[in-house]
């Protein structure tokens, strides 16, 4: 295929709404427990959000300055801005049809029930009386909009009740706030079942209370969600201060899109729509209740547990450390992998509290880019600091929308005396390594922990990652490498195993790819097997297609956006495309080349996008232990056997689940955890051929 043919090309932002219609087919599956598709609902809600105020923000900036020029589908930004709005309709439209017609009736199946006013028994009306007057009615801020009292500025994404008031014949509007410091829901007394009732119907019950001089005419909830893309100017002296100005600009940002209920009164939209100075294709109308990311935190009310998946609990220590007291012994014995959830992430926890206590060790340097809010990998590092230890942490200040929880860690480091980095101009340093330097008997060692994911010990627990340790010299030398290019002014490197972007990663997997349609070419063994969470770089997908058409097998496991369509005849008719969704997020980026008949493996923390591959610091390193590459390839395998959460692409970009006629059902997430807990219950079976130990009385000692 010519660099001048246009390529068959999926748009992500079409693409990344099919990737929510998935996630909400999870929440359709009536053979989920009810409080998972709950979940799921929330789930759709919130990754809609994050959508509209970065992608769709995106577009509608392009349309406002003009831009014109098509993108790689083909699409204008208007075209793609007509089509998004189309989609968008539809898939609000089945989630709440999915709520109403699905979710709320089999909570009530199960005798769970979300109550309005008008349902209320006597006991349950004290009970919000009670509950207004001594919590809700303090927090409540009433705002009249009139002449002296100007439409106030709403935080992105807060609920809020428009509430058109008369007084004399006079028409007034007020705004009230739904007061996102309490639950969205409050748990009522009730017989035989649990009930709850959500906050803004109290609040709308009780206006009366609110506007005791003025006749209530009509109210309606609302919520605005706004452009939240920072625009940092990272040539600024202080970047830190630089982000903190952008974050509050974010809270002011453009509206984007404004949600109301589908019986919202025509002054009082009318009214809004003139406030918020938004168009009618940003209107988005619901049969309500808006917002419903509060389902995430519905789902955990105590007492639910019986309805949610069986946990996923980690096996600790993971099979790779069993027996171990000294992760450095460990490590120096061979390289180690850990594959998370299926295996504590306390492995990696205890490797740098081992290197924060260790009296040999000199040095720890470390990449943050998401960390929890109460982390004990910083914790480390801060005892590592008061330890003496030279502790260099390179914190990505830029992590979108963990900006203000970076910058928060970034003055503990600081304070600890801990050498922090903020990241790079005009790149995020996204990759995923820890290096530890330690003196022992025969000179300097370092030890190595590279991940597919953030040093996140909360996400750890649902997201799917691997992890490898090694000690080999080459990745040390590269690894050191690396993190002078970080924190000085070093020039970029000839790495030795260790592939990084943004020189050099581009380069490397284009030629991998080329190096498959060449085998093929030759008769030799050829195959490519790539797991990302996206797939969106032109260059990669172009050179894909140019591998089909040699006759390469390809099979591609993206979880979310995927621009290349599989399937076409003559163009990609030996590329699948598979796409997991199920109790955990699949997370881990691993890369296959049959190489000749020699596959090679790699893991990392890279998608296959521009931004991973040009405007990013990111790092993939190749498995060389030849029983971890096998344990490799066969998650691989597995992934690619999953029969339950999987779906295939087809041609037409649609997505289908696995036809299960004539195969096991194999659920690849649960088989890891499986495998994870017989490799730990092997480890545990004592050696035949060890001399047996006897038991002693320790006081007779």
């Amino acid at each position: 295929m010519s660099k001048t043919t246009k390529i068959p090309y999926n748009n992500r932002e079409l693409s990344w709404m099919d990737f929510n219609f998935r996630v909400l087919e999870e929440a359709m599956e009536k053979d989920n427990p009810i409080m998972e598709r709950v979940n799921f609902l929330s789930i759709t809600a919130s990754n809609l959000d994050e959508f509209f105020m970065v992608r769709v923000a995106g577009v509608m900036e392009q349309i406002h300055s003009k831009y014109n020029k098509p993108d790689a589908s083909g699409l204008t930004p208007q075209e793609l801005m007509g089509l998004l709005n189309e989609k968008i309709h539809v898939f609000t439209e089945k989630q709440y049809s999915c709520l109403h017609r699905s979710i709320i009736p089999a909570l009530k199946r199960n005798n769970i029930s979300f109550l309005t006013v008008e349902d209320l028994d006597k006991k349950q009306e004290k009970h919000i009386a009670d509950y207004f007057e001594k919590v809700l009615f303090p927090v409540l801020t009433p705002m009249a909009v009139d002449r002296s009292r100007p439409f106030p500025l709403l935080a992105n994404k807060s609920l809020n009740i428009a509430v058109r008031l008369k007084k004399e014949e006079e028409s007034y509007f007020a705004v009230v706030q739904v007061p996102a410091i309490l639950p969205r829901f409050l748990e009522l007394p009730c017989e035989g079942g649990r009930a709850f009732i959500l906050l803004e119907n109290i609040i709308i019950d009780k206006l009366s209370e609110l506007f005791e001089l003025h006749e209530i005419e009509a109210y309606c909830p609302f919520r605005v969600t706004r452009n939240s893309d920072l625009d940092i100017d990272e040539e600024s002296e202080d970047l830190m201060l630089a982000i903190e100005k952008s974050i509050k600009k974010r809270k002011r940002g453009r509206p984007v899109r404004l949600e109301i209920l589908q019986k919202c009164d025509k002054e009082t939209k009318e009214f809004l729509i003139e406030m918020l100075d938004v168009g009618k294709r940003e209107i988005y109308e619901l049969s309500g209740p808006i917002d419903l990311t509060f389902f995430s935190k519905f789902c955990g009310v105590n007492g639910f547990e019986s309805y949610r998946f069986a946990p996923i609990r980690p096996v600790d220590p993971p099979a790779d450390f069993w027996g171990y007291d000294d992760m450095f012994e460990a490590i120096r014995e061979k390289d180690r992998l850990v594959h998370h959830p299926y295996e504590s992430f306390n492995a990696v926890v205890r490797f740098v509290q081992a290197a924060a206590d260790d009296p040999d060790v000199l040095a720890i340097k470390q990449t943050l880019y998401r960390v929890s809010g109460n982390s004990p990998i910083i914790a480390a590092l801060i005892r590592a600091a008061e330890n003496g230890k030279q502790v260099t942490v390179l914190v990505e200040l830029k992590a979108r929308f963990d900006e203000e929880n970076n910058i928060l860690w970034a003055r503990k480091l600081e304070h600890a005396g801990c050498h922090v980095i903020y990241g790079l101009s005009g790149l995020k340093t996204h990759c995923k390594i820890l290096l530890v330097v330690r003196r022992e008997e025969g000179g300097i060692r370092r030890y190595l922990h590279l991940g597919t994911g953030n040093y996140n010990d909360s996400t750890a627990r649902f997201y799917t990652d691997i992890g490898m340790f090694t000690c080999r010299e080459l990745f040390g030398v590269d690894a050191s490498s690396l993190f002078n290019v970080l924190t000085g002014y070093s020039r970029p490197p000839e790495y030795n195993r260790m592939i990084v972007a943004p020189r050099g990663m581009r380069t490397f997997f284009e030629e991998m790819i080329q190096r498959e349609t060449e085998n093929a070419q030759k008769g030799l063994p050829s195959r490519i097997i790539a797991k990302v969470n996206s797939l969106v770089d032109p260059a990669i997908i172009a050179l894909l297609y140019e591998a089909s058409q040699a006759g390469v097998e390809i099979k591609l496991i993206v979880r979310g956006i995927c621009c290349l369509i599989p399937g076409l005849e003559g163009i990609s008719e030996n590329i699948t495309v598979h796409s997991i969704v199920g109790q955990l997020l699949e997370h881990s980026r691993i890369f296959q080349f049959e190489n000749g008949g020699n596959p090679k493996i790699y893991m990392g923390s890279a998608d296959w996008m521009p931004r991973n591959l040009d405007r990013r610091v990111e790092l993939v390193f190749p498995i060389e232990d030849e029983d971890l590459r096998q344990r490799a390839f066969s998650i691989l395998d597995l992934l690619l056997s999953d029969t339950v959460n999987a779906r295939m692409q087809l041609p037409d970009t649609s997505y289908v689940h696995i036809d299960k006629r004539g195969k096991p059902v194999i659920n690849c997430q649960l088989e890891f955890a499986r495998l994870a807990r017989e490799a730990r219950k092997a480890k545990e079976v004592p050696d035949e051929d060890l001399p047996y130990k006897p038991l002693r009385n320790p006081e007779a000692e």
